[in-house]
């Protein structure tokens, strides 16, 4: 009898094929699960499950994986754990970046007076000002229209290449990572926001003089109409400098990620 012929072998052999499939998963799952618009409620948890396993198949002969006989079950813990810290910092980088978009619409909504205006965000099934779910809804079509979501495919998959399975992660450097994509979202909020801002406040400034010179001129029936029409107005003539605006936070955002993950791995 060979050793082909021993019973068990097969089974041991789909075991191992297993493991492997779930360890390759790990980084591309929990970058669908973070990442913004595929980690959305819009998009069901079945359909993530589906093309993180259609990744990690893809991924099992592209990929090197440290040989099974000579991993123990502390070191198959300490590998998932490191997986899943890559992956969900890949997509949470992506997502605390764009949130820049929805900062700078709730301060422009809040500065225009719309901040009742709230609606049902799908992605995270929370409230949101108006202006903010349309700037959100606008970088989302702006993304996937320059291919944004294959870049990010290709990022994560590249760093299979300078940071392997098993291979070590520097962890300090992710931390530090999230504080940089912080600072990026205020700043890039900031330079999105202040243009509209600025002229509202230029609006309530003349408003308010108005009002002063003709007190018989009620605030609520005069200067709140105006405002709305300023604000629509203003964001109707700044939508080719928005769409730009947000093409650059797409690209920056991207070279970022792949910045900050070459950034975590550990030279041997």
């Amino acid at each position: 009898m060979g050793i082909g012929d021993l019973p068990g072998l097969a089974i041991q052999d789909i075991m191992n094929q297993a493991l492997i499939f779930l360890i390759v998963s790990m980084r591309m799952g929990a970058f669908l699960i973070s990442a913004p618009f595929f980690g959305s409620r819009m998009i069901p948890l079945q359909v993530r499950i589906v093309f993180s396993a259609a990744f990690s198949a893809f991924l099992m002969s592209r990929v090197t994986v440290p040989p099974i006989e000579a991993l123990t079950m502390l070191s198959v813990l300490s590998i998932v754990a490191q997986e899943l810290a890559i992956g969900l910092t890949a997509g949470l980088l992506l997502t605390i970046m764009f949130a820049a978009v929805a900062l700078a619409g709730e301060k422009i909504a809040a500065t225009a007076g719309l901040s009742f205006a709230f609606q049902i965000d799908p992605n995270s099934g929370g409230q949101m000002p108006l202006i903010s779910q349309i700037f959100t809804l606008f970088l989302t079509i702006v993304f996937l229209s320059l291919n944004g979501h294959l870049m990010a495919f290709a990022i994560v998959m590249d760093s299979y290449n300078f940071m392997p399975i098993g291979a070590g992660v520097d962890y300090p450097s992710l931390f530090q990572a999230g504080e940089i994509a912080g600072s990026t979202m205020f700043a890039t909020a900031a330079r999105l926001m202040l243009p509209i801002v600025t002229a509202l406040f230029l609006v309530n400034v003349t408003i308010g003089i108005i009002t002063r010179s003709a007190p018989t001129l009620n605030l609520f029936s005069f200067g709140f109409p105006i405002t709305l029409l300023a604000v629509f107005v203003l964001l109707f003539m700044s939508t080719a400098p928005i769409g730009f605006a947000f093409q650059d936070l797409i690209n920056n955002s991207l070279r970022d990620l792949g910045h900050h993950l070459r950034g975590a791995a550990i030279v041997r």
